[in-house]
């Protein structure tokens, strides 16, 4: 679902920044939570994301995604000791 902002920017849902990065919706509130990321309200109490927010990081951090391993994703953060 797409959404405007006052500056004229696509808002984006956290599921479809998630498609975009190729993580869960849930990955995508966390990195807001730790300020990665950027959210807007909605009066709902939604996020949203400024789209070009969003394809400013993905460029930033392009690379082929077969030559990163799981634990060299741009944003990926260790929470601890994988089993």
């Amino acid at each position: 679902m797409r959404y405007t902002g006052n500056d004229n920017d696509e808002l984006l849902t956290p599921a479809e920044v998630a498609k975009r990065f190729g993580v869960n919706p849930k990955t995508i509130t966390r990195w807001a939570d730790a300020g990665k990321l950027t959210a807007i309200r909605t009066l709902g109490g939604h996020r949203r994301y400024r789209e070009s927010e969003i394809d400013a990081l993905i460029e930033q951090h392009a690379e082929p995604r077969q030559e990163r391993g799981r634990d060299q994703h741009p944003f990926r953060t260790r929470r601890g000791p994988r089993p």
